[in-house]
């Protein structure tokens, strides 16, 4: 029996202890939520939930490329919140295609962000219950205006709201509202970026220049148009030899160096650093050659460039010889230099619809040669071919850079060193046939005269 009892005793004072515990742990929660502080998890009752399960559809889909999921989290752990969602309508068919573009670039993420955190406000609004003017602050800590209309109709700002407690949570209420609620700085930055496109480049006019015949003023030729073709062909904008020289004005740029080649060329270099395995290119273009700013001159006067850059792979299969000569990598590099504007998209699109094309090369008057072979792009002759390989390593609109497999040469070039090597194979052979019939020769006057036994050679 006094078994039983202590038992008993000890039974009820762990329910006392356990009892006490759970009282503490409930009132420490309550005070913590009271608090504000919040402990990370969203529960399934939660209005986010439910704005991301409801109708609202292109609203939740923002908010997830906003990338605001954790502010809100955050922000239905401190307070309730009111979201006024606008209907997918507005999203999708009302509004601007260009706005519409502006938000979802990702340069402009922050403007995404603060027109999204414009439709939460961190209370709990009932619109019906309100009929005088007021003002709230709203989550980007822009204020918008709720207010009532004669016919009874309820505003926030100038939209309207078309369902009030659409969605209701404990955490939070949802009124669906007819349009987008823009605040005043987006809108200043779209303007900005909008006014900053239709700015066109000053076209550059030259000095007046006087006929020595006539001495009257000459007619001056027609202006080009902006981002046309130059008016003299890249070939006459190159001197002659391995140096690329650019024309004093030859197109729209001018002297004035609208297109910023240097920086261009840089761009593309870094770009390849970067993306790896071109090392070796990029080593030609800057230290080993002058190529990289005799380039960025030329695509400073307006003219247009695509690279057909071999990876490193391809470079180390390159022997000694090929390089020793003088002008040998500038030569290389020229004849993967094509003066057109071409992508991967073009360049196959061509080859699918006309079979082969001929491309011209800065390597006159050798050109390229590009087919389609097992669904990409084959440069070169069946003898010496590369396929493209890295599409696209780098397109700005005046340099596309275009990945291959192989090192090109000219067909002809190809023909020389093969028939070099052929010739040294050939000597090499017979140097030792010719030493040994002189020796024979020699053996057998020797041995006429009976003086052959004296010679190790000829026993």
């Amino acid at each position: 029996m006094a078994i039983a009892l202590s038992s008993f005793n000890i039974f009820f004072t762990c329910l006392l202890v356990s009892t006490f515990h759970l009282g503490f742990s409930f009132s420490a929660l309550q005070e913590n939520h009271s608090n504000g502080t919040y402990s990370g998890q969203i529960n399934s009752n939660s209005v986010l939930v439910a704005l991301l399960d409801s109708h609202y559809t292109e609203l939740a889909e923002l908010v997830e490329k906003a990338l605001l999921l954790q502010t809100l989290e955050d922000a239905v752990g401190k307070h309730n919140i009111t979201i006024f969602a606008p209907k997918n309508e507005a999203l999708e068919r009302d509004l601007d295609p260009e706005f519409k573009r502006f938000l979802l670039e990702p340069g402009n993420l922050k403007s995404l962000q603060t027109l999204l955190l414009y439709h939460i406000v961190p209370n709990r609004i009932n619109p019906s219950h309100n009929s005088s003017l007021q003002h709230h602050s709203t989550l980007c800590r822009d204020r918008v205006k709720l207010s009532s209309q004669e016919s009874g109709e309820k505003l926030i700002d100038s939209a309207k709201i078309i369902q009030v407690n659409a969605v209701e949570r404990p955490d939070g209420v949802i009124h669906g509202i007819e349009r987008l609620l823009i605040p005043r700085s987006v809108q200043q930055d779209f303007n900005n970026r909008r006014s900053l496109q239709s700015i066109s480049a000053v076209k550059p006019e030259g000095a007046p220049e006087v006929d020595p015949r006539t001495h009257r003023l000459k007619k001056p030729a027609p202006p080009a148009k902006p981002g046309s073709a130059p008016v003299l062909p890249i070939y006459d904008a190159m001197a002659p030899g391995p140096s690329l020289a650019p024309a004093p004005a030859p197109g729209p740029g001018g002297p004035h160096h609208h297109f910023n080649g240097e920086k261009q060329v840089k761009d593309f270099i870094e770009t390849l650093l970067l993306y790896g395995g071109y090392n070796e290119m990029a080593d030609i273009l800057v230290n080993l050659t002058s190529l990289a700013t005799e380039m960025g001159r030329l695509v400073s006067e307006g003219y247009v460039l695509t690279v057909l850059a071999p990876n490193d792979e391809a470079m180390a299969k390159l022997t000694t010889d090929q390089l020793s000569e003088p002008g040998a990598p500038e030569q290389i590099i020229y004849y993967h230099v094509i003066p057109e504007y071409q992508t991967e998209e073009s360049m196959y699109n061509a080859v699918r619809r006309f079979g082969k094309i001929s491309y011209d090369t800065l390597r006159l008057p050798h050109k390229v040669l590009a087919e389609e072979a097992d669904g990409s792009v084959k440069f070169g002759h069946p003898e010496n071919s590369a396929y493209l390989f890295d599409p696209d390593i780098y397109t700005d609109g005046r340099i596309s850079v275009q990945g291959i497999d192989g090192v090109l040469f000219p067909l002809e070039e190809k023909e020389k060193s093969e028939t070099k090597k052929e010739i040294k194979s050939v000597k090499v052979a017979v140097k030792p046939q010719r030493r040994g019939r002189l020796l024979e020769v020699a053996c057998r006057m020797l041995g006429t005269f009976g003086q052959d036994s004296h010679f190790t050679t000829c026993q």
